[in-house]
């Protein structure tokens, strides 16, 4: 991306520092297995604005919550098969949550939202609310065992299970309900199934999160950033906050687990974000961060293509359910 706004001229400074930026983070080649080479590098992007290639593959927390639903809806389903009515948490109670505008890489590198710092500090939970989730409507002992497969009493993990539901058809529970079978692992472990794991080449549902991990991870020990963070931890340094080496260290290091949103919060954030915007480093990191996982893509595209694949058949299986 151009470091510049469209439409809009660059001032000398932002010209200078992105010059400074580009140039020192080239990079090293990406030979060997080494650290890649970068492409444009942005001058404080929003977090809000980063893409990377993973994004493709993970649900947004709206879909999470929608997919959420679905398996509750076909745990429901199947419960019914044997006369019980189970509705677990109503949709309409779950709705709100991650409710507005989505930033999923807010996080990812320490607060860097200015506006959020100065209003919030690092208090994640602000304006959501605190409705506690519902408990799930008691079982009786009769339709705890469609539920979970297993008596109750019964020590956990023992019981007969299938990781996917082609295998589930060839395992029996030793469990009847109703004149019928109940499935291996119960009725929850089929919604499950049935969602995620339905063939024997159903891709795991945390291998783009394993990944995604492996690629900041990687991240965080290239030159480029560790670079980056030296210079902010150098920054905070001067504005009062020593010893802080990591921008993930920032709350536990200054004693704010206590109350993140209040005005010792709010100072130290509001002078953390400042410190990664002078040296850029939501716009150095995530460009490393995108080098890493474009790199972790194409050496998993098969397996990322079928994961792609069975994720848009999730989303049909929701529509089909009016979900």
């Amino acid at each position: 991306m151009n470091t510049s706004r469209r439409g809009r001229p660059v001032t000398p400074v932002v010209a200078l520092l992105a010059a400074a930026l580009l140039t020192g983070c080239a990079g090293t080649g990406d030979s060997e297995g080494g650290e890649p080479e970068l492409g444009p590098v942005e001058v404080n992007p929003a977090t809000a604005t980063l893409a990377l290639p993973m994004d493709a593959y993970t649900d947004t927390e709206a879909e999470r919550i929608r997919m959420g639903q679905v398996q509750q809806a076909l745990v429901s389903r199947c419960m019914a098969r044997y006369g019980f009515t189970y509705e677990g948490v109503r949709s309409a109670e779950v709705a709100g949550a991650g409710a507005g505008a989505e930033d999923r890489h807010a996080y990812l590198f320490g607060l860097a939202d200015p506006a959020y710092a100065a209003a919030h500090g690092y208090d994640k939970s602000a304006g959501e609310g605190s409705a506690a989730k519902p408990a799930p409507p008691p079982l009786s002992d009769s339709a705890y065992v469609v539920m979970n497969g297993e008596r109750p009493g019964t020590q956990g993990g023992t019981a007969p299970d299938a990781n996917t539901e082609e295998e589930a058809a060839r395992v029996d529970s030793g469990l009847t309900a109703a004149g019928q079978k109940v499935p291996a692992g119960g009725c929850g472990r089929e919604g499950y199934r049935k969602l995620y794991a339905p063939t024997k080449d159903s891709v795991d549902l945390l291998f783009t999160f394993g990944l995604a991990s492996e690629a900041h991870d990687r991240s965080r020990q290239d030159s480029r950033v560790v670079d980056a963070v030296k210079k902010w931890s150098s920054c905070m340094d001067k504005s009062g906050y020593a010893g802080i080496a990591s921008p993930y260290d920032v709350v536990e290091k200054l004693g704010l687990e206590g109350d993140m949103g209040g005005p010792k919060a709010v100072t130290a954030a509001k002078a953390d974000v400042a410190c990664k915007r002078e040296v850029n480093l939501v716009g150095i990191w995530g460009a490393v961060e995108k080098a890493y996982q474009e790199r972790l893509v194409e050496e998993h595209a098969e397996t990322l293509a079928l994961y792609k694949k069975q994720r848009e058949a999730r989303f049909a299986l929701a529509a089909s359910l009016g979900r």
